[in-house]
């Protein structure tokens, strides 16, 4: 440990390595089913032609996915004509407590030609809604489909790239390190597997 710097060596052991790279692929994997889960149509509503989902049926999902999350308010107040929000959201992921920060803006409404509020409270009720939504979405992959967050996934299993990597070395040993190497850049994938692995037959015979 060095005292002028503040720096600290860690030296992990095998175990814990393993430990967190466990963790860390249930965690995407957990994620990844979450942000594929179709919203059920009842709860996505249109305003301003844009597409959003009810604050309730996000916290459901949280509620099953993630008990025990928390969101308290940072900060908030008047910002211009809008009323702002910081809120950060707490929740437990797979074995860790982890946290994130959010901040949404509802602008004010006042009344034509005069200087007073319509609703206070209910811009300030917006504004926390908007907050605590866009966090579910950004943290916990909550309506990915609404939010066109979702992502495909690319990535070929296991087993897929065996079955590519066998069919090249059926054709010859520099085929077998060319596939090699697009398989780890990913030139190779779901998208064109099927026909890259009816190439590599056809060449094989």
């Amino acid at each position: 440990m060095n005292d002028n710097n503040n720096n600290e060596l860690i030296v992990y052991d095998k175990k814990s390595i393993a430990a967190v790279d466990m963790m860390t692929k249930a965690m995407t994997k957990k994620h990844k089913r979450i942000s594929d889960k179709p919203t059920p149509k009842p709860f996505i509503k249109k305003k301003m032609g844009m597409d959003y989902c009810e604050l309730g049926y996000m916290k459901s999902i949280a509620d099953k996915e993630f008990p025990g999350w928390s969101w308290t308010i940072q900060r908030s107040g008047v910002l211009g004509s809008a009323y702002e929000v910081h809120g950060r959201l707490k929740w437990f992921d797979v074995g860790i407590w982890r946290l994130g920060d959010m901040v949404a803006a509802h602008r004010i409404q006042k009344k034509r030609g005069i200087d007073e509020f319509v609703d206070i409270g209910n811009d300030v009720k917006a504004s926390n809604t908007d907050c605590i939504k866009k966090a579910f979405n950004m943290y916990l992959n909550i309506c990915d489909d609404v939010y066109r967050n979702q992502v495909e996934d690319f990535e070929l299993n296991d087993e897929q790239k065996d079955e590519i990597v066998e069919a090249a070395a059926l054709v010859s040993e520099s085929r077998l390190h060319e596939i090699t190497e697009l398989l780890k850049d990913q030139v190779i994938h779901n998208g064109n597997y099927k026909s890259s692995l009816a190439k590599l037959q056809r060449e094989a015979k």
